[in-house]
């Protein structure tokens, strides 16, 4: 098990960037997946972003390939998503998830560690 807290978020401009961060607790990081996912208000929660343990495979959701890169420091047992673009459909609670020899899965059931979230708000 990991403790993960996610930092970084805040109110931007539509164009803006922004990078998370999702600190995770213990030595054995290197052996997690790693993944975003993100909940606006009154919608599910959605998945955004992934990368596999080992080789540090990476998946991403349609609506945000190209704008969005998630990547890892093992030496700092972080995991981090940079965000270009922004757009306000981006606006959202943010969370990071591992899993011990995970995959870079898009579902949420393939993750059991989870962080509290972080704020995106994406103003127009």
């Amino acid at each position: 098990q990991v403790q993960l807290v996610e930092s970084g978020g805040g109110l931007v401009q539509a164009g803006d960037s922004l990078r998370l961060s999702c600190a995770a607790s213990g030595r054995t990081f290197n052996r997690y997946a790693g993944a975003w996912f993100r909940q606006a208000p009154g919608k599910e929660r959605e998945f955004v972003a992934a990368i596999s343990w080992g080789a540090g495979s990476t998946y991403y959701a349609a609506s945000v390939k190209g704008r969005f890169t998630i990547s890892r420091d093992n030496a700092k047992n972080t995991l981090y998503l940079q965000m270009n673009s922004l757009k306000p459909e981006d606006t959202a609670v943010y969370s990071c998830a591992a899993e011990l020899l995970g995959s870079n899965s898009h579902l949420t059931s393939d993750y059991t560690n989870w962080g509290q979230g972080t704020q995106v708000t994406v103003s127009s």
